[in-house]
């Protein structure tokens, strides 16, 4: 008799699963359904591994959206697998065939966040993909999750002009009182590193997503990013679970809206 898998590792039993599928039968030419494909990139002497999900020819047509995915502290390592997880793998898993875009999912080494070589490592991999498969430049989404989220801010900041949307979930500017190496690396010196922040951000679209429960990353985080990129004159949208706690992203993910919102926005 079998024992039924709990939901987390249900999830990555039927991500590896579409992964073998991908590995086996698809081509960028031959897109019948989507699938995803395991990548590496070599970046200053060191390899890293990555994952590719390619649309269906149906779903994405000729020059689909672009979506870049950064995982939290719990998927860091370099199994190429889990950062598949949590978050956008399970819900791109669940929509195989229907979800439009190539999502691109680094994977951080364990104990990075997403700055410096590991941000670098990120956008590298981003290139790569594009260049691979294809991709619309104008139409190139960032979002992430929890370490993943100050990621979103990160590496925005990094490179201002390239992404057309950010969607950080659980993120934030500062770092919360229980994780001291959490903050954004871009703006750690400036006296109000919010302002500066929303200052150099505002001209692409946000929707930032907490839990109001959040222990973790406190929601005062995105609040106050929020209210800054507002002040800025950015075009900025959040959404507050009531009753969430750390786990934002299931029902962030789940926001219809979210994404008919994200597949509309194009680089200013």
């Amino acid at each position: 008799m079998l024992r039924a898998l709990p939901a987390r590792q249900w999830a990555i039993f039927l991500l590896f699963a579409l992964m073998a599928a991908g590995s086996c039968t698809h081509t960028p030419a031959s897109r019948q359904h989507g699938a995803f494909v395991a990548r590496a990139l070599d970046l200053d002497g060191r390899t890293y591994r990555y994952q590719v999900f390619v649309p269906s020819r149906s779903a994405g047509g000729a020059r689909p959206p672009v979506v870049l995915f950064l995982h939290g502290s719990g998927e860091r390592g370099d199994d190429n697998q889990r950062q598949l997880a949590a978050g956008l793998g399970p819900y791109i898993g669940r929509m195989r065939d229907d979800f439009p875009a190539i999502a691109v999912f680094p994977q951080s080494p364990e104990g990075a966040s997403w700055t410096g070589e590991t941000a670098r490592m990120a956008l590298a991999a981003l290139d790569a993909a594009m260049g691979e498969f294809g991709g619309d430049p104008d139409r190139v989404a960032l979002t992430g999750l929890s370490r993943g989220g100050y990621g979103v801010y990160e590496l925005a900041l990094m490179q201002p002009d390239r992404f057309a949307a950010l969607v950080p979930i659980c993120g934030g500017v500062t770092a919360p009182a229980a994780i001291g190496d959490l903050y954004l690396h871009e703006v750690a010196t400036a006296d109000d590193p919010f302002t500066i922040a929303a200052q150099r951000l505002h001209r692409i679209p946000v929707w930032a997503f907490h839990g109001a429960r959040d222990d973790v990353v406190p929601p005062e985080q995105s609040r106050r990013m929020v209210e800054a990129l507002k002040q800025a004159g950015g075009d900025v949208r959040y959404t507050e679970f009531a009753q969430a706690n750390h786990n934002a992203w299931d029902p962030a993910y789940a926001t219809a809206e979210l994404w008919a919102w994200l597949w509309r926005q194009r680089r200013h």
